[in-house]
């Protein structure tokens, strides 16, 4: 099915009891992350998006009751000079979930065909390529047993301007707007021209893309967290583990419970 980010735009507001559904989300999340630590099964949860779309805040509740010793959140920026040595995916390769972990990725490997198109980071036959490497390399993760979440968090341009104008507005969100935030915006039509042809080569059968429409924040977060909690629940037994018969006959006698 053809993906047109016009089709996410409605931002409706959030008619549930957002609180409680958040809550009970967060709860569902906390005991998929046990059977995945249980399980020794890996997963990846992989956001791309417009700026001030909401991905922070959807990883943020994301994570909210995630034991941190089994996930990781890797924050994608440009590369350094280490990193544009080696190929584009070296980096991503080092960032992949160990046995029992999740990975997070807040942008990733798409950056290939999205800025390094837009901002002529990349070579055309560079970015053209980029994308059979980015099907083979999701592939390899499905393949090996990984569960591979991609979403895209979709903004208005009139709503992402609201939410620019407001961190600049308050002085403890201006840390998150930068320069690159505005010149992004300048080129929006290019960069949707990226995105189409994105969604046209690698929302695959395997690696399946999701959007989500961001414009209500509350309403993309619960949107968000469900699909991920669906996903992420489908590759595991949610059987709660048992205890463990020598830690029962010792926590009985240390308890005094017989």
């Amino acid at each position: 099915m053809t993906i047109h980010l016009a089709d996410y735009e409605i931002g409706d507001d959030y008619d549930g009891k957002y609180k409680h559904d958040l809550a009970a989300l967060q709860k569902r999340l906390e005991h998929i992350q046990v059977a995945h630590i249980v399980g020794g099964t890996r997963a990846i949860v992989m956001f791309e998006g417009w700026d001030a779309a909401g991905k922070g805040g959807i990883i943020q509740r994301l994570s909210a009751e995630w034991d941190p010793r089994n996930y990781k959140v890797w924050p994608i920026s440009a590369p350094t000079a280490d990193e544009k040595a080696h190929h584009f995916l070296w980096r991503f390769w080092n960032r992949l979930p160990a046995n029992g972990n999740i990975a997070v990725f807040d942008r990733s490997w798409y950056g290939r065909v999205l800025v390094e198109r837009v901002e002529g980071f990349a070579s055309e036959t560079e970015w053209r390529h980029g994308y059979d490497e980015i099907n083979a390399f999701e592939a390899q993760q499905v393949e090996s047993g990984t569960t591979l979440i991609k979403l895209f968090i979709h903004t208005t341009q009139k709503e992402q301007d609201r939410r620019l104008k407001a961190r600049l507005d308050d002085p403890w969100k201006h840390w998150k707007t930068g320069l690159d935030d505005f010149h992004n915006r300048s080129r929006r039509e290019e960069y949707l021209e990226a995105m189409a042809e994105m969604f046209a080569r690698t929302d695959t059968a395997t690696a399946p893309w999701t959007v989500i429409d961001g414009n209500d924040k509350k309403a993309a977060r619960i949107a968000a967290l469900t699909l991920i909690a669906d996903r992420l629940e489908a590759g595991v037994s949610m059987v709660p583990p048992p205890l463990d018969p020598k830690v029962k006959k010792v926590a009985e006698k240390a308890l005094d419970l017989r």
